[in-house]
């Protein structure tokens, strides 16, 4: 074994080794860096999406709710008349819809919690050779 030792003009092979070492974990930290910028952005596309769509159906409702409020209110209205009141009326419809309003937005918020904006192995991968290299350093 002590016959398999280099010296000398070796050195230079080492130092050389080393330093190919140091730099595939320099290019793979950079790799690594790319790959959480690349899912970073593919998942602020995927919220900015869902808040489009959020905010869209959220104004489409808003409209027809109004609009059917109204109407469901007046026909409420002249179905009871002798009964209920015309505030009565709008108490009820009223009350319906701002179910449905929640039933929305809970479905949203269901929606949203599917993914997760930041993506939790890229970035510990990225954290562990973050402390390599500063203990290389």
């Amino acid at each position: 074994m002590a016959s398999d030792l280099q010296t000398g003009s070796e050195n230079g092979t080492l130092t050389s080794l080393v330093t190919g070492i140091v730099n595939d974990a320099q290019e793979l930290f950079k790799q690594q860096l790319a790959l959480f910028k690349t899912e970073v952005q593919e998942d602020m596309r995927k919220t900015r999406e869902a808040l489009t769509s959020l905010a869209l159906g959220a104004v489409v409702a808003l409209v027809g709710a109004v609009l059917l409020c109204l109407m469901l209110v007046h026909l409420l209205h002249e179905v009871t008349t002798p009964q209920w009141p015309l505030w009565a009326c709008y108490g009820t419809v009223g009350g319906a819809i701002t179910v449905i309003g929640a039933g929305l937005i809970a479905w949203a918020y269901a929606r949203f919690q599917t993914f997760n904006p930041l993506p939790d192995k890229t970035a510990a991968a990225l954290q562990e050779n973050l402390e390599w290299k500063t203990k290389q350093t």
